[in-house]
């Protein structure tokens, strides 16, 4: 790499033919797949069909083992074998959530923004009266991982749950080593990784052996729906209630006795039958990436300079006026920016009629970039936004 600014799009030809030419900054919802992708979807379908009934002996033979092995590469895991792939992350909570011990109520500490997916399910457990919840506002952010470290020491809870890049704000929790370090040993840390995940540079290697890490293929990592994965920590050998038959594969011809067995590493959190296209289409995007020299830490180095771009000309729009920018500057943040203003619904509607694709929970506005724009394009969208 000669600087921080790629020029990719090239790579998306084939996907924006068919998505349009509109200025699409929402990588953080729905991330533009490359081209590449197309050809791992077919790759699967024919592999369906040309093996047939050995199809899941083939994919856990060869195509599970590369996509461990890329994703332990990807945020520095040191064991492949703890990784364990769903089609969502929603499943795998559910998993962990079962192997909590419900003979009593349980204790949950986690940010007051966490994604809708967990937020409802815990909400729903808390309308049984089986789950006590602390929630740890993100602002004032200077000070968020000091007030969860303190919650977690007040609260003794039973399953911690924080995400590494806030869905909400673009906020980087930081300190999750420090948090890790507060708590007993028989409460789960789970750290959702989604807007991290192939966004920013991660370091899983000195957690790994601590906490459960969860993300996946759909937004940064580019590869679509049903790549998901958790990263098991390998002396945590809990046995989930809810399980299915993927979590013990390999001992499938055996005989099914009384106890239920689990698979020795990450796999004992696996579910049942999915369809497996996702993660060809995630092995397929980052061989590309890997044969074009491109790590996560380029993308995001890319990204910021495209975001210092974007909020330089921003301090010049009006419609911006009135609207506060999350976190501030100077805080770490991830691959989208935020800006929280009482117009959002109507400044979305506005930025879809100018051709500018956006996403919006509540007040906030979601402006997302990533490598499939490069710095004509966001130049030609500073130019239309201006007019706005």
């Amino acid at each position: 790499m000669s600087g921080p600014l790629l020029s990719l799009r090239h790579l998306y030809h084939e996907f924006f033919a068919r998505a349009g030419d509109g200025f699409h900054l929402a990588a953080h919802s729905h991330h533009p797949w490359p081209d590449v992708s197309r050809a791992a979807h077919i790759a699967y379908w024919d592999d369906s069909a040309r093996l047939v009934d050995i199809k899941w002996a083939h994919f856990y033979a060869e195509v599970l083992p590369q996509a461990q092995a890329l994703v332990a590469h990807l945020v520095r895991a040191p064991d492949p074998k703890q990784v364990c792939f769903a089609p969502n992350t929603h499943e795998l909570v559910v998993r962990l959530l079962s192997a909590l011990d419900w003979r009593r109520p349980q204790r949950v500490l986690c940010s007051a923004h966490e994604f809708h997916s967990f937020a409802r399910q815990l909400r729903r457990l808390e309308e049984t009266g089986q789950v006590r919840v602390t929630r740890v506002a993100a602002e004032p952010y200077a000070d968020f991982a000091e007030r969860f470290k303190a919650a977690a020491t007040a609260t003794a809870p039973d399953l911690v749950f924080v995400s590494q890049v806030l869905f909400d704000s673009g906020f980087v929790v930081t300190g999750l080593e420090e948090i890790a370090a507060q708590l007993p040993g028989e409460c789960l840390f789970v750290v959702d990784g989604y807007h991290a995940f192939c966004a920013l540079p991660v370091d899983w290697s000195k957690l790994a052996g601590r906490a459960f890490y969860l993300a996946g293929g759909y937004k940064y990592a580019q590869a679509g729906e049903g790549a998901c994965f958790l990263i098991a920590p390998p002396q945590l050998a809990l046995r989930p209630l809810i399980t299915g038959w993927f979590a013990n594969f390999a001992e499938l011809d055996g005989p099914q006795t009384a106890a239920v067995t689990y698979a020795a590493d990450g796999q004992r959190y696996a579910g049942a039958t999915f369809d497996a296209s996702g993660i060809y289409r995630l092995l397929a995007v980052w061989r590309q990436f890997e044969e074009l020299g491109i790590a996560p830490e380029h993308i995001h180095a890319h990204v910021a300079a495209l975001q210092a771009r974007f909020l330089a000309a921003a301090a010049d729009w009006s419609w911006v006026k009135g609207g506060v920018w999350h976190p501030p500057h100077g805080i770490e943040r991830g691959n989208f920016l935020t800006l929280a203003h009482p117009q959002a619904p109507a400044l979305q509607a506005r930025l879809a009629a100018a051709g500018v694709t956006v996403d919006r929970r509540g007040e906030r506005l979601r402006f997302g970039f990533g490598v499939y724009q490069d710095q004509p394009f966001i130049d030609a969208v500073i130019a239309r936004l201006a007019q706005l």
